[in-house]
C-alpha cells in the first residue's frame, strides 16, 4: 500500500487547513486509516482515525469538536478537515493505513504503512 498525503500549509491561529491522504496498492485489506502528528522534539501522536468497520471515528481529546475525519470510497482517499487551528496543532501530519481487524485505534504500532508526512504550521 503506498499512501500520499497532501495539504500542507501555514495558516494563522484560527483559520482551517484540509489534509487529504490517497491510498493505492492493495487497498481491499484496509481496515481503517489514521492521521498521527509529531512536533519537533516530541513523541508521534493520535489525532483520529476512520474504521471501515461501522464508518466509525475516533479523535484525541486536544482536537475532538475542531477536527473532522472522513473517507472518499470510491478514491480511497482519508481528508482531515481541521478547523479552529492552534499554534499548538503545529507539526508534522502522517497518516497510516492498519490491515489489522481488530487494530488499536490510537495505537501507532498498529499501523501497517504510513505516509511521508505533511507539515502544518499555525502561526500565533
Amino acid at each position: 500500500v503506498q499512501l500520499q498525503a497532501s495539504g500542507a500549509g501555514l495558516v494563522q491561529a484560527g483559520g482551517s487547513l484540509r489534509l487529504s491522504c490517497a491510498a493505492s496498492g492493495r487497498t481491499f485489506s484496509n481496515y481503517g486509516m489514521g492521521w498521527f502528528r509529531q512536533a519537533p522534539g516530541k513523541e508521534r501522536e493520535f489525532v483520529a482515525v476512520f474504521r471501515w468497520s461501522g464508518g466509525t471515528d475516533f479523535y484525541s481529546d486536544s482536537v475532538k469538536g475542531r477536527f473532522t475525519i472522513s473517507r472518499e470510497n470510491a478514491e480511497n482517499t482519508v481528508y482531515l478537515q481541521m478547523n479552529s487551528l492552534k499554534p499548538e496543532d503545529t507539526a508534522v501530519y502522517y497518516c497510516a493505513v492498519s490491515q489489522r481487524p481488530f487494530f488499536d485505534s490510537f495505537n501507532r504500532h498498529h499501523y501497517d504503512y504510513w505516509g511521508q508526512g505533511t507539515e502544518v504550521t499555525v502561526s500565533s
